[in-house]
């Protein structure tokens, strides 16, 4: 069946209209208006198959997980509404862009300290699901070091080291920081609400100009890791980090521990994009091993 077909059997309405949408890596997106007048975001993900059966389609993760955000409720930020899905295709509503509104970044600060407290029962997930087109575990875990590093340091490391990505001295680095992660993070808190890829271009505005997040990778986790992604790559104004921190403080030594997790996000570019990301991981442990 095609995805033209499978949205008229889930909706009852079929597309009139379809056009390219520009953007993402791993699927085609197109804004699709059906004949009863609705208008949806539709992606589509040929040739990104389940590498195993445990492992749930990438667009069932994805609609789980934005249903996930959205169960918090956070006041301000706007998750985009799931209309239906198959294995392989995702009808989202339609959100149209536009300009940031002038309270923008200080509804998306305050916004996100609202997600990140609307805590889940332990850090990780019901079921794996995925970053980009990287399938990874969620194995639920009471403690967060070992959440870090044996459900998302570890297998990453082994996934760099199989495609032959990650050197050997890398690789000892991050081994070493794996068993030192007693020392080095913050592990006192409650697992926390993560939208798990937090770059910028995630983070969209709606036709009022009020922040909405997309394309989730959902744990629960630490707080920090959102936060030190968004650092990551630019995109996040000043007034973004110090509308959160008033919302809800962070712990003490905090901006010592982003790059501790940061090593994340580069450890799955190193995976994704190859060796030409080495150097900014291999950075990123050194700092976060003499912080």
């Amino acid at each position: 069946m095609t995805v033209d077909a499978a949205l008229e059997a889930a909706l009852g309405s079929a597309p009139i209209d379809s056009q390219p949408v520009e953007g993402g890596d791993i699927g085609e997106s197109a804004r699709v208006v059906l004949d009863d007048g609705r208008t949806l975001f539709v992606k589509r993900y040929p040739g990104v198959p389940s590498p195993s059966p445990d492992v749930p389609p990438i667009a069932v993760a994805e609609a789980r997980g934005l249903a996930w955000l959205a169960e918090a409720h956070a006041e301000g930020l706007r998750i985009p509404r799931p209309v239906a899905h198959g294995d392989d295709w995702l009808a989202l509503e339609w959100i149209e862009s536009a300009r940031p509104a002038r309270d923008h970044d200080e509804r998306l600060g305050r916004g996100l300290a609202a997600l990140h407290a609307a805590a889940p029962d332990a850090f990780g997930f019901p079921t794996p699901n995925w970053i980009a087109r990287l399938s990874w575990p969620n194995t639920q875990c009471e403690n967060w070091l070992d959440f870090y590093g044996q459900q998302r340091l570890a297998p990453l490391a082994r996934r760099a080291r199989d495609t032959r990505t990650l050197s050997n001295e890398v690789g000892r680095a991050l081994d070493r920081l794996i068993e030192d992660l007693p020392r080095l993070a913050a592990s006192d808190e409650p697992p926390a609400r993560l939208h798990g890829d937090l770059w910028s271009g995630n983070a969209i505005c709606d036709e009022r100009g009020g922040p909405c997040l997309i394309d989730p990778a959902v744990y629960g986790g630490h707080r920090e890791i959102d936060l030190a992604m968004m650092r990551l790559f630019g995109g996040f104004g000043p007034r973004v980090f110090a509308a959160y921190e008033e919302a809800w403080p962070l712990a003490p030594g905090a901006e010592a521990r982003i790059p501790l997790y940061q090593v994340l996000p580069l450890l799955v570019h190193v995976c994704l994009f190859g060796s030409s990301y080495l150097a900014g991981l291999a950075r990123a442990i050194d700092e976060a091993t003499d912080a």
